[in-house]
């Protein structure tokens, strides 16, 4: 793989494999409209002559239109989550849009396409840990506007495994778990680890929503990383859902307990538990448990997540601590 198309580049994800990539020596296009991600992210990368940044909106198909490059790979990242900072709409428009746009690309380009899904298509199905066959979609009430984004992430994935099958490109799935590190965003929007730390950075109260005993697995960035490359390099991940991740469970509270320790920060640790319902303003359905049988990352792409919680978290407290100072 040479020159590689990556949506959402300036985001979380995408800053950290444009590291990746321009360290295995490959060309990068990379496309933002810089709603969520921030060109602090990538500025290391802006003057390099095998980087070029485009800031527009990847649900405008001029935009994949414009684009002249030799592709050998698109890596489509850019996307909506949960509705927190606007509306079941715009989640479910922006990610169809955006995804249609990047498959249609792949297609007029004959090229591979890495596609970003989430643990969130899962749902609430109890079956642990989660496997990519076997496990299936349990979604919950289309009243709980939550829902909008494995909904959207499952269309998104049907309609990839339809683009490969008509048009014949070769398409990659990638469902990502908890992932966290340098450059995440510092909200909601990039997880309850960003809003424990700055918290626990400025002492301030930590709120937990429902009554803290619901599980995640988290996955440092470089994991990930690990995981997205090799999908774009390997033929073996060609046509695969895999999933991405760390199997290693841990509560909510038991998180912000981490995170205070790890931080080394003075005081007690306080925290706030926050109703669902005070939390949305609408009906609510929560996640108890999410782990991942991540056996198929390993046999296909030789990964599987190799640096633990606490190191992952003491390396994201730094970040954050000198990226708010």
């Amino acid at each position: 793989m040479g020159k590689i198309l990556v949506t959402g580049v300036a985001g979380f994800l995408g800053s950290n494999l444009l590291d990746k990539l321009m360290s295995e020596g490959h060309s990068v296009v990379g496309i933002d409209n810089l709603s969520m991600g921030f060109m602090r992210n990538i500025e290391a990368h802006v003057a390099d002559a095998q980087f070029r940044f485009i800031e527009a909106d990847v649900t405008d198909p001029a935009v994949f239109a414009g684009i002249d490059d030799e592709i050998d790979c698109i890596v489509h990242l850019a996307a909506f989550k949960i509705p927190r900072y606007g509306t079941a709409l715009d989640t479910l428009q922006i990610n169809y849009r955006g995804t249609e746009n990047a498959l249609e690309f792949a297609r007029q380009r004959n090229c591979k396409c890495v596609l970003a899904s989430t643990s969130d298509v899962y749902g609430r199905n109890t079956q642990l840990p989660f496997n990519e066959a076997e496990t299936d979609s349990v979604i919950g009430s289309s009243m709980a506007p939550r829902w909008a984004y494995a909904v959207s992430k499952l269309f998104d994935e049907h309609l990839a495994l339809a683009y490969q099958d008509a048009y014949g490109f070769p398409v990659t799935l990638l469902r990502f778990f908890g992932s966290y590190g340098p450059n995440q965003h510092l909200t909601w929007w990039g997880g309850p680890q960003s809003v424990f730390i700055n918290a626990v950075l400025n002492d301030e109260v930590i709120p937990i929503h429902g009554d803290g005993s619901q599980t995640r697995s988290f996955t440092f960035v470089s994991d990930t990383i690990a995981g997205i490359y090799q999908s774009i390099v390997r033929d073996e991940a060609n046509g695969e859902v895999i999933n991405i991740g760390s199997t290693l469970e841990i509560s909510i509270l038991n998180l912000a307990k981490k995170i205070k320790e790890l931080s080394g920060t003075a005081g007690e640790l306080r925290i706030e538990f926050v109703p669902y319902e005070s939390f949305t303003g609408k009906k609510y359905q929560d996640v108890m448990r999410r782990i991942p049988d991540t056996s198929l990352c390993k046999k296909l792409l030789g990964v599987e997540a190799v640096v633990s919680l606490d190191e992952g978290l003491q390396r994201t407290i730094e970040w954050q601590r000198q990226i708010t100072a």
